[in-house]
């Protein structure tokens, strides 16, 4: 997760590597396209060729975990790293965050609702994040728990907001909900972040 310097590691300027956000978006757009599609096997062969050719292209370039671009431009939705669904953030500020999400085809679970799965893995991004803010130390996950009130929707613009409950020490507490276009919440969360100990990895 963090480390010493940044609450999520580098801050990464997304300025100063374009064409690497582009990739990662170009990433995103496969995923979903793969996810939708039923292709003849001569289009599948070509697909996996293609995507095994861009595999050799950049193995050459493979860095170690704290030089990889991956995970640390804070800057656009997911930090450059295409596992979690693009949290676009509004507002973040005083203990508090909001934004807006779409659940795409890749994140599908079945009968149009967004896999269960991925709905802590989008809630660890945004509490996360929140938790290590205002020149808070690193923090880690220490408990997430997720209550699943009605189908997340896959396709439409989601409201996602989270803020700090409350502070015990090393302890800190938060809450989040993702709320449906007609403003009904689908899932609400509460996490326990630990702030990391001098030397903590």
């Amino acid at each position: 997760m963090a480390r010493a310097g940044h609450a999520w590691g580098h801050d990464v300027s997304p300025a100063e590597h374009p064409e690497f956000v582009g990739l990662i978006e170009a990433l995103r757009a496969a995923q979903e396209t793969i996810t939708g599609a039923r292709p003849p096997e001569d289009v599948a062969r070509t697909a996996r060729e293609n995507l095994a050719e861009i595999t050799r292209l950049l193995t050459p370039f493979t860095v170690g975990e704290s030089e990889q671009l991956t995970g640390q431009m804070r800057g656009i939705p997911g930090r450059a790293q295409a596992l979690a669904p693009a949290f676009h953030v509004d507002v973040e500020g005083d203990g508090r965050i909001a934004g807006r999400v779409v659940f795409g085809r890749f994140y599908l679970g079945g009968n149009g609702a967004a896999h269960g799965g991925s709905l802590p893995l989008l809630f660890d991004e945004v509490l996360g994040r929140l938790a290590n803010t205002g020149g808070r130390s690193p923090s880690r996950t220490a408990y997430l728990h997720v209550n699943y009130r009605k189908i997340t929707p896959v396709g439409p613009e989601l409201r996602v907001e989270a803020h700090f409950d409350r502070e015990e020490g090393r302890k800190r507490y938060l809450v989040g909900t993702i709320r449906d276009p007609e403003g009904d919440v689908t899932a609400d969360a509460e996490g326990l972040f630990v702030a990391l100990r001098p030397g903590q990895p």
